[in-house]
């Protein structure tokens, strides 16, 4: 999720679910260590509890930068050996190092002798050369060795004190296929996920891949004791409120208690420079699949880039969504934003 889970798509989610573990983008660990870390780890209050996640291969650095979350205030390190780019290939981390269980192991090592605050691992089921002339039966199938490098890559996770691991459940081909091509064109395989967890009875496994619905999310949590979502959670975030609900037993979000938890956000973001685009683009999909929808995206991504816009845009933008909801109430006061 590099580029979108920036810390005001976070602040926006949190409104949807209070105890829904959030993650950052993916951030190298010598970024950390020798770039602005206001910028890439600055975060509000309000987003606990909250995920580092860690790109890199280096146990030293890595260790580096994990106290330097903790010492900012994360409540969890999680290492990337998931991401499947030519980017993140070409500079040795994400999913190249499914390849090198020894590596990780060291790393994550490091990072639990640094840190008293759990170290997670995201990965893959496995990995797939994308130049290899049999890489589409190598996709698509699963044989023995496939699960024996998959049970040695977790043994020795489980030795170096990894606490739990968050499993795309799809191979990853490494090179010639986009990232979007590796989240939709390897086969999904729950039931590796489930044999594995078989196979290590004493760990804690979270499921990763295609959940879109709260029977499908029910399923994974059958099989495994946590669930990640990624996209479905960005574009339809209404989706964490009924997940928030059935699962977790939250109370129902109020929309307008968030329209305006969100609106004074943008406008305290605003009177520090950030650009108000930089919120709103975030908010596209808040209403998804109901009534208004389609307007309130049309209205917020037009008006967002008017050079004096404010804050109150997103009310504004809201206002025949929520009518359309909420028809017997009456209408909100208006927040005050300065």
């Amino acid at each position: 999720m590099m580029d979108w889970t920036d810390r005001h798509c976070r602040f926006f989610l949190r409104g949807f679910s209070s105890n829904t573990m959030l993650y950052t983008e993916m951030i190298h660990a010598n970024a950390i260590i020798h770039g602005d870390r206001e910028r890439l780890l600055g975060h509000h209050p309000e987003e606990h509890p909250l995920a580092l996640q860690l790109g890199g291969s280096d146990p030293a650095a890595l260790a580096a930068a994990a106290r330097i979350g903790v010492d900012l205030g994360y409540d969890e390190i999680n290492l990337n050996c998931g991401c499947p780019s030519d980017k993140v290939q070409q500079g040795e981390f994400g999913a190249c190092l499914m390849n090198e269980p020894g590596r990780v192991a060291d790393c994550v090592s490091a990072m639990r002798a640094a840190v008293a605050v759990p170290v997670t691992v995201k990965m893959r089921i496995g990995t797939v050369d994308g130049y290899a002339p049999d890489r589409g039966e190598a996709m698509r199938g699963f044989d023995e060795r496939d699960f024996e490098k998959l049970r040695d890559f977790i043994a020795q996770l489980a030795v170096s004190g990894c606490d739990e691991m968050i499993v795309h459940a799809r191979k990853a081909v490494l090179g010639r296929f986009s990232p979007k091509d590796n989240r939709e064109v390897p086969p999904l395989r729950y039931d590796i996920v489930a044999r594995v967890r078989a196979e290590f009875p004493d760990l804690r496994f979270a499921l990763n891949g295609g959940l879109r619905s709260l029977p499908q999310v029910r399923d994974a949590l059958s099989i495994a004791q946590g669930a990640m979502l990624g996209r479905e959670a960005y574009h339809r975030p209404q989706f964490l409120v009924e997940l928030a609900r059935e699962i977790l037993g939250e109370a129902p979000h109020d929309a307008a208690a968030l329209l305006e938890r969100i609106t004074a956000y943008a406008a305290a973001q605003q009177a520090n420079g950030v650009r108000l685009s930089a919120v709103t683009r975030h908010l596209l999909g808040w209403f998804t699949g109901e009534p208004g929808s389609r307007e309130f995206r049309r209205t917020l991504s037009e008006g967002a880039r008017e050079p004096a816009a404010t804050a109150n845009l997103i009310w504004q933008a809201a206002q025949p969504v929520l009518q359309l909801q909420q028809a017997t109430h009456p209408p909100h006061k208006q927040p005050s934003t300065g």
